[in-house]
């Protein structure tokens, strides 16, 4: 209606229902209205967080990866699949195989991995997580039926890394990049365990007898050394005797039986030894005689030269 009252474009007016009835119906509207928006509001209107990103389909195709943030979706229209992205830990269950060389093992590891693409974590594979375990699982026996038992306890790095190649390569299409893997234990059968038991004894004992069998040859070079040094000098072998006796005073010992070197034997074999036919035999044994008297301990006397053969001293304790 226009101002002065008449029809716009030669239509009627429409005549809008002003009574009580009229008003509480647009009131009831209203709040119909204000509820269907609330019970809708969860549907197109979501947020991401930072370590999230949402995959976003619109009557079937594929959007896009949106996020993080908050975003509006259209009701019916938009579906959002959210991925995780930070690392996922998964477990990979205990496996038995047959290694390389005929031995039975169980053994189970742990796999570090994340999303590197949502959309083909989303589109390309049903289920990413269970997808990897399975992975994960064949490939752990695979390998293990390719090595030998020493491989898989002493080089354990090296088959880890063989794991995390073959996985990552099988994940990769997915968007799933897989970081690492690491064994984290290997079950023996109780056989095979006693039996490295006794291996890695037997070897003990190889080892133990190498070092014995060593300190004997050197033991020998050494007194090989030291019976060159008492050739040439013989009186270190009567040092050495005093020397005996020197340690085994020490004890509480009530007798004590001193041998005689044969080398002190030999002035009473051609009859009475003169000084005067040999001085450097004379002052020699003189040497001697001094070095024993200063290596006696106190108290202990020397027996008196022997007629024949030795002689035996008795000393007080």
């Amino acid at each position: 209606m226009n101002p002065e009252g008449g029809n716009i474009g030669g239509l009627p007016s429409p005549e809008y229902p002003s009574g009580p009835l009229a008003k509480i119906i647009r009131v009831v509207f209203i709040a119909l209205s204000g509820v269907f928006l609330v019970i809708l509001f969860p549907f197109f209107i979501r947020v991401v967080a930072e370590y999230e990103r949402g995959v976003i389909f619109r009557l079937g195709r594929l959007i896009g990866a949106k996020g993080p943030g908050l975003f509006i979706l259209l009701p019916f229209v938009d579906r959002m699949v959210k991925v995780d992205l930070r690392t996922i830990t998964l477990d990979v269950p205990s496996q038995e195989a047959i290694t390389r060389d005929n031995v039975t093992v169980k053994v189970n590891a742990v796999i570090y991995f994340r999303v590197m693409d949502p959309n083909l974590a989303v589109v390309a594979v049903a289920d990413f997580m269970r997808a990897t375990s399975q992975i994960a699982q064949t490939t752990l026996r695979s390998v293990l039926g390719q090595s030998d038992l020493d491989e898989l306890l002493g080089q354990r790095e090296k088959i880890n890394q063989e794991l995390q190649h073959i996985i990552d390569e099988q994940t990769e299409p997915w968007g799933v990049k897989v970081s690492v893997v690491e064994v984290k234990d290997v079950e023996l059968p109780s056989t095979m365990q006693r039996a490295m038991a006794r291996q890695a004894e037997a070897e003990r004992d190889r080892r133990g007898k190498i070092i014995a069998a060593d300190g004997e040859f050197q033991a020998s070079q050494r007194l090989r050394d030291a019976a060159a040094v008492m050739a040439t000098e013989p009186i270190t072998v009567q040092l050495r005797f005093l020397q005996t006796l020197t340690e085994i005073a020490t004890e509480n010992n009530s007798t004590i039986v001193f041998p005689i070197p044969i080398d002190l034997l030999e002035t009473f074999r051609g009859g009475e030894f003169d000084e005067d036919d040999d001085p450097e035999r004379a002052a020699r044994r003189a040497a001697a005689v001094a070095a024993a008297e200063a290596e006696v301990p106190e108290g202990l006397e020397l027996p008196d030269p022997p007629q024949a053969g030795g002689s035996t001293g008795q000393a007080p304790a």
